[in-house]
């Protein structure tokens, strides 16, 4: 699929001095090779090309060779069985009538100029690293346009541009960009400068290829968590079977102080190593599937996180990622976000000893891969125990009453505003544990089986799964562990494996793994 692409130049004032008087030359040059090509087509004369060129060498002794033979293309683009105005038509019977004057005609005017002497184009080459006289390069971690003047002189100009949507081709072209740098492969593209309004604009033109997808989920996945607090991104690789093979965390915080190009060059950086990696090792990668992302609002209390989110857009991120994967015949598999971050740090955190993060992109793999994740059963005790919840319940209670009472001491705004963010979520989770407790209370005693067990008890039925994760965090984070997003999930392996949340109950002993429990920072 052939594609042509837009973007806007930003030069300092004397290199735009530079390339305008470049593009009169070509302009001038592609207007005496278009009057040319009419002439000898009328004559039928044999290679016109040779011609044209020849002429255009005397004329533009000091035009680099490669401008003139893309002078000669972009005059073969005009119709040569038809009269044509440089400049336009429309614009130039305004400029006949003479109806015009003062600053409205000179207006006109500079209009009119620089559609007629503002061009500039360089057909690319593969074997020009792309494009020999207009090439992008990378100059300090931004995206510039190289564009020879001659002489071997050549003038750097920022390339401003941002893609529209997940869908822009602009993802598509740095993404072959970037690729190319990095392996010398490189693929042609054909640049052209216009002036309009006194700013310099460009598009780019080339190929997209469709390659084949080689690296699929049959193999496995490299699953992609993006994670605000820290800044960073979680990865875990999953076999086709479901296991966990190797994980690994690669810190962001170097991007937050870049300008939004070189934010952007090291994003794409990063999405090569990515695909790379799972080129490597044969498999897909997983991603979660965000269609918005929550950056918080002015004024509740959390600036540093809102900061953060402000200056790094993950789900652009994943763009770029989408199309590298693309370009390299690797499968990428979006999920469904719901519950991978609470299955994973409250199952497979402490199950496997590893950070929530890093259990929750195994989460994401898992999900990926078609496996469905139900509840531990000892999990599912616990939601059954009316004993516990309304322990749980209590501690929510007493933090509510506190939290009461500090927001009526605070005098700082945003700091009462963050007191009362935390007091809305004690409240919601308590509404939750009354609902569960009163549900305990309305359910009828079930019958007990030949083996004296109840084959009903502790199961969380399917259409309820779901919430009930979230039901499982309030009960398990705040009242066991003291905090809401702890690092440290390895104390609930007791209650995950051996079922022993009855010592936090009963407050006689601390967990074996945790210490002693700790109530604060919710």
């Amino acid at each position: 699929m052939f594609v042509s692409l837009q973007f806007k130049l930003e030069l300092r004032k004397e290199d735009k001095e530079k390339l305008i008087k470049l593009m009169r030359k070509q302009s001038s040059a592609i207007r005496v090779a278009y009057n040319m090509l009419k002439e000898l087509e009328k004559e039928k004369t044999k290679n016109p090309h040779a011609q044209i060129y020849q002429r255009l060498r005397q004329l533009f002794p000091d035009l680099p060779t490669k401008y003139i033979d893309s002078a000669i293309y972009k005059a073969k683009q005009y119709p040569t069985n038809k009269t044509v105005v440089f400049g336009g038509k429309r614009l130039f019977e305004k400029l006949c009538k003479n109806h015009l004057s003062g600053k409205a005609r000179e207006k006109l005017k500079k209009q009119w100029r620089e559609l007629r002497q503002g061009t500039l184009i360089s057909i690319g080459s593969k074997a020009d690293k792309g494009n020999r006289l207009m090439r992008f390069e990378d100059l300090n971690g931004q995206l510039h346009l190289r564009i020879t003047t001659g002489n071997r002189e050549f003038i750097y100009a920022k390339v401003l541009r941002e893609p529209s949507n997940s869908k822009d081709k602009w993802l598509t072209f740095m993404t072959m960009l970037l690729e190319s740098w990095k392996t010398q492969s490189y693929f042609p593209y054909t640049v052209e400068l216009k002036l309009r309004n006194g700013e310099v604009y460009g598009s780019v033109s080339f190929e997209i290829p469709t390659p084949e997808v080689r690296y699929t989920k049959e193999n496995g996945v490299i699953a992609i968590d993006t994670n605000a607090s820290p800044i960073h991104l979680a990865m875990a690789e999953v076999s086709k079977t479901g296991e966990l093979l190797s994980y690994q965390t690669i810190s962001l915080h170097h991007l937050l102080g870049l300008s939004q190009n070189s934010k952007d060059y090291q994003e794409w950086i990063l999405a090569h190593q990515i695909v790379n990696l799972a080129v490597e090792k044969g498999k897909a990668i997983a991603i979660e599937n965000l269609k918005k992302l929550k950056k918080g609002m002015r004024g509740d209390g959390k600036a540093k996180l809102r900061k953060r989110l402000h200056n790094w857009n993950a789900k652009k991120f994943l763009q770029k990622l989408k199309r590298v994967a693309m370009l390299k015949g690797v499968e990428l598999v979006e999920v469904n976000p719901a519950y991978t971050s609470i299955i994973g740090m409250l199952k497979y955190a402490p199950q496997l000893n590893i950070d929530k993060d890093i259990a929750g992109a195994y989460a994401i793999g898992r999900s990926a891969l078609g496996f469905k994740e139900d509840m531990p059963e000892n999990y599912e005790k616990l939601l059954k125990d009316k004993a516990y919840l309304e322990f749980a319940l209590k501690r929510y209670e007493e933090r509510e009453k506190e939290l009461r009472e500090l927001i009526e001491k605070e005098t700082n705004e945003y700091k009462r505003n963050a007191l009362e963010s935390k007091l809305r979520s004690v409240e919601d989770a308590r509404k939750l544990l009354a609902n569960l407790i009163q549900s305990l209370q309305s359910e009828p005693s079930g019958c007990e089986g030949a083996d004296g067990r109840n084959p009903e008890r502790g199961r969380v039925a399917k259409t309820t799964l779901q919430s009930a994760w979230q039901v499982l965090k309030v009960a398990l984070l705040f009242p066991i562990l003291g905090r809401v997003l702890p690092r440290d999930l390895s104390p609930l392996k007791p209650v995950l494996v051996e079922g022993v949340w009855n010592r936090v109950r009963s407050r006689l002993v601390p967990l074996e793994a945790g210490g002693t429990v700790l109530m604060k920072d919710f």
